[in-house]
């Protein structure tokens, strides 16, 4: 019996390192935020220090636009939390935010896209 992944291929991350993610369709150097659901857009959240409100503000809006079931935050080198006050608009909408190191988030979309979960993945590159 063969097993195949029921996710695009298109979304899976296949490599990662500082300051970069490899996708099947090409390299990408820059933060990013990516969806199981296929939708990749770049993000201009360079790193932890430029984060801001608005920042998190859109993520959980296109979190709510992807129907997405889980949310990553790769906050970049190192596990860093943004401050508790800017987590409103994912309590508004009743969806929870997963921080971690961006290696880790890479892991972990995989491993959840791979189980056919909808998920959304913010990661600074740095």
């Amino acid at each position: 019996m063969k097993f195949h992944a029921e996710h695009p291929e298109s979304t899976s991350i296949i490599g990662h390192g500082a300051g970069w993610i490899q996708l099947p369709q090409n390299r990408v150097e820059s933060s990013l935020i990516l969806s199981s659901e296929g939708f990749l857009q770049a993000w201009q959240c360079n790193s932890f220090d430029a984060l801001t409100a608005e920042d998190l503000q859109l993520i959980a809006q296109l979190a709510r636009q992807q129907d997405a079931q889980v949310v990553l935050f790769g906050s970049g080198l190192r596990n860093r939390f943004p401050p508790v006050q800017w987590l409103r608009p994912f309590a508004q909408a009743q969806l929870g935010l997963e921080t971690m190191d961006t290696a880790a988030a890479c892991r972990t979309y995989n491993v959840l896209t791979g189980e056919g979960r909808k998920v959304l993945a913010a990661l600074i590159l740095e």
